[in-house]
């Protein structure tokens, strides 16, 4: 069965001539292969233990496996036809330069791998703040319905002034949204390589509030629908703008400073490069960027802005179907940040938005297909699709993301996003049809920036049309998937028989004939002695630790100090679908992580980036410090522990240099997941705000 697993995951990737290297972590197989058009990624994803399977750009791919990759990835190499320069690669023998250096020529060769990377920048750029835009979301959402409700006036519109209560409430969100150029200019500036610092400082130059006092006085200009100012400063002309809630500086900005900070740290001695790359970067970018950068950008986001107004001035009732038909396609690839981006330029320049409302649509019919398969997976008994499914519907609904839908469940059965298409055109055409009927010019509107989830309808206009579209769209996708399934007739048959037998095998060990001989007594001979001995030293405990598990709730605590971050925002659809399992993860503001609890280590990686544990009441936990830092090949990491070692809650399992993994540009968010969360109850995470170690983080339920 082993040597078949391994054969047909190497028959799915396109054989063994396809395969350029392979490595492995905790976890998942990686492959780098010679085309990745030649996988098969229904047939990898069928094959007996394998959980997922996930496409990367630079002809990637990554097979998850779970604990026993280490078993197949052993058989993979001892197959016949693997050897010579195909033969993969150990676990690590590609150092990080090798690796970048084969990506980037990937890229220079007409591939898409730079393309990718361009798409990466935008998501990392935004996605560390999408927790304080969330939140601002629900603050905008509050004032909405407020003035819904006449409690307060229209709190958004011009030469309006609330009370000071109601102003300090409204300064929650406003907070959020004009400072963000800056959050963004920080987390651009440190995914391009620079210091994030510098670029915040760039920015902020911009923001000030003498910045704006220099167009004091001056006659402002329009261009593409913006105000702004022209100031002779020695002779060369400054625009002065307010440059609140804008992202399109800042992510220009930074792709420039990368490259000022490559060029300076090639020129400056390695001892003078603290004092002087920060300097000379500031010296050249702050002019660049307030004479050059910010203006290219405010008008760029202008002229995108005004084409898609023009679009929609000419026909909201197209510009409602072909926003949600659109989004489907443009999310996996990352280019609806731009376009959030436009929707914020939209709320500073016209006081409102006419984007959001149909996008509200796509939202709610991948949602509502999510909750099709939901319901199919608990007919079914399908207890690992029941898990991220219903995860991924809670963070739909009640945030508004999409990306744990999407990336877990969507782009991996084919069959789902026909239906969930048929649900973004019933959502577009009845805010179409409402618009042309209650006369709305510029369709559903929004005042504010806010995530489409059931929170937020309140922030909408017209509310009613808005429910309904959404509703609409929800329950079309729902209905379809339930009635169509997910599956395809063969991965449906397929599915039934590995659980059927995986139910049967369950029931066979409850009766297992080593039950009985245990329950029955029996005569040892001397030979017997050792053996007897060593059983009955580990039988009590195993006994004991299984009754407690049975009785009371274990408590999993937080290996590291840091921030928490949930599931879904890991920078990883392996962990932000919940493949592996449910769990928690925290963005590190130390430097060691310990163990979580009382137990034995059973998979310590002495690369040092993943540790397995089984810990005293049965639960099988991974830690996995940092998200692609085995490439790191153990460097900046001193394992503290081995295979088999006992461990007390606050061992340290290993320390880590910050340093080596930001500079090699990995993620440090780590996430703690539950392996055999099935064989427990409900698993409770902490999903947000601090924690120290030993604090408690995940809550498991017995069964």
């Amino acid at each position: 069965m082993a040597d078949n697993t391994a054969a047909d995951i190497v028959k799915g990737v396109g054989g063994s001539s396809n395969i350029e290297s392979l490595t492995h972590c905790a976890t998942r197989l990686r492959f780098q292969l010679v085309d990745a058009g030649k996988v098969d990624q229904n047939a990898i994803e069928a094959v007996p233990g394998v959980m997922g399977a996930v496409p990367q750009a630079g002809n990637r791919f990554q097979v998850v496996i779970g604990g026993a990759v280490q078993s197949v990835y052993n058989d993979i190499k001892a197959l016949p036809d693997i050897d010579g320069g195909a033969a993969p690669s150990g676990g690590g023998e590609d150092d990080i330069a090798s690796i970048k250096e084969r990506e980037r020529s990937k890229g220079v060769r007409g591939k898409v791998a730079w393309i990718d990377s361009f798409f990466e920048f935008l998501s990392d750029s935004f996605r560390p703040v999408l927790g304080a835009l969330l939140g601002a979301s629900f603050f905008i959402t509050f004032m909405a319905l407020m003035a819904t409700l006449d409690v307060i006036p229209d709190w958004n519109a011009p030469g309006v002034t609330l009370d000071p209560s109601w102003a300090f409430i409204n300064l929650m969100w406003q907070c959020v949204f004009i400072f963000l150029p800056l959050m963004v200019a920080y987390n651009a500036s440190k995914k391009i390589g620079a210091d994030p610092w510098v670029g915040f400082a760039i920015m902020a130059v911009l923001m000030l509030p003498g910045f704006l006092a220099l167009g004091e006085g001056v006659e402002p200009t329009v261009v593409f629908g913006v105000d702004v100012t022209i100031v002779p400063i020695f002779g060369f002309p400054l625009t002065v703008f307010d440059y609140s809630s804008q992202v399109f500086p800042p992510l220009l900005m930074a792709a420039v400073l990368g490259l000022v900070y490559k060029g300076l740290r090639k020129i400056i001695t390695p001892n003078l490069q603290l004092i002087f790359v920060p300097f000379l970067a500031m010296l050249v970018m702050i002019p660049m960027t307030a004479f050059i950068i910010g203006p290219i950008g405010v008008y760029a986001g202008a002229a995108l802005a005004n084409l898609l107004a023009a679009i929609n001035s000419f026909s909201p009732f197209i510009f409602a179907i072909v926003i949600p038909l659109a989004y489907p396609f443009m999310v996996p690839l990352g280019l609806h940040w731009p376009i959030n981006a436009v929707m914020l330029l939209n709320i500073q320049t016209l006081g409102y938005d006419f984007i959001q409302g149909p996008m509200g649509a796509w939202n709610f019919a991948c949602f509502g297909a999510t909750a099709g398969v939901l319901v199919l997976a608990i007919r079914h008994r399908d207890h690992q699709m029941r898990q991220t499914s219903t995860g991924a519907l809670a963070a739909g609904l009640l945030g508004g993301i999409s990306e744990p839908s999407l990336y877990g469940i969507h782009l991996r059965f084919k069959r789902i996003y026909p239906r969930l298409l048929v649900g973004c055109f019933v959502g577009g055409l009845i805010i179409g049809v409402g618009s042309l009927v209650l006369g709305l010019e510029n369709g559903i509107t929004t005042q504010a920036f806010v995530f489409t989830s059931l929170l937020t309808i309140p922030a909408f206009n017209p509310i009613g049309l808005y429910a309904i579209a959404i509703f609409g769209a929800f329950f079309t996708s729902m209905f379809l998937v339930i009635g169509s399934n997910f599956r395809t007739p063969e991965q449906q048959a397929e599915f039934e028989a590995a659980r059927d037998a995986a139910e049967a095998e369950a029931a066979a060990e409850k009766v297992s004939p080593a039950s009985v001989e245990a329950a029955e007594p029996r005569v040892i001979d001397a030979s017997d002695a050792a053996p007897a001995a060593a059983a009955a030293t580990v039988a009590p405990a195993t006994a004991t630790a299984t009754a407690v598990a049975e009785r009371v709730a274990l408590d999993i605590a937080a290996p590291l100090a840091g921030r928490v971050v949930p599931l879904t925002e890991v920078p990883d659809p392996v962990f932000a679908g919940g493949v592996m399992g449910p769990g928690a993860a925290i963005e590190p503001s130390g430097d060691t992580v310990y163990s979580p609890g009382a137990g034995t280590v059973a998979a310590a990686q002495p690369t040092g980036h993943a540790f397995g544990l089984v810990l005293d009441g049965g639960l099988e936990v991974l830690i996995h410090v940092g998200i692609d830092t085995v490439n790191l090949n153990g460097e900046g990491f001193d394992v503290k522990v081995k295979n088999g070692d006992r461990i007390e809650l606050g061992t340290p399992l290993v320390t880590f240099d910050r340093s080596v993994i930001e500079k090699a540009g990995y993620s440090m968010v780590t996430p703690v997941i539950v392996l055999n969360a099935d064989d427990f109850g409900e698993v409770t995470p902490v999903t947000e705000g601090t924690v120290e170690p030993e604090a408690s983080l995940i809550t498991v339920d017995p069964k």
